[in-house]
C-alpha cells in the first residue's frame, strides 16, 4: 500500500520549491518520517507516491487532539 498526493501545478507559482522538496525527500530516509517513493507528472498535476501510514494525516490528528507544548517539543525533537 502507498499514499498518493496529487498537487495541481497550474496553481503553484513557485514550482522550484516543489522540486527542492522532492529532492530533499529523495535524499532523506528515516523510520519516523513518511518516506518518498516516486513522483509522476500526470497532465498538469504532480502525483507524489509516499509510504502509507495508517491513521490519517498529521494535520487531521493535530486539529482533533490537544497536545501540550512540551509534548510538541519532544515529538519535534524526535
Amino acid at each position: 500500500q502507498v499514499a498518493l498526493k496529487k498537487m495541481p501545478l497550474r496553481k503553484r507559482s513557485r514550482k522550484e520549491l516543489i522540486v527542492n522538496e522532492i529532492q530533499i525527500m529523495k535524499e532523506n530516509r528515516h523510520p519516523n518520517i513518511v518516506n518518498y517513493i516516486d513522483s509522476y507528472l500526470v497532465d498538469e498535476d504532480l502525483w507524489l507516491v509516499m509510504e502509507y501510514v495508517d491513521g490519517g494525516t498529521l494535520t487531521s490528528v493535530l486539529v482533533r487532539v490537544f497536545i501540550e507544548e512540551r509534548m510538541i517539543a519532544a515529538i519535534s525533537r524526535e
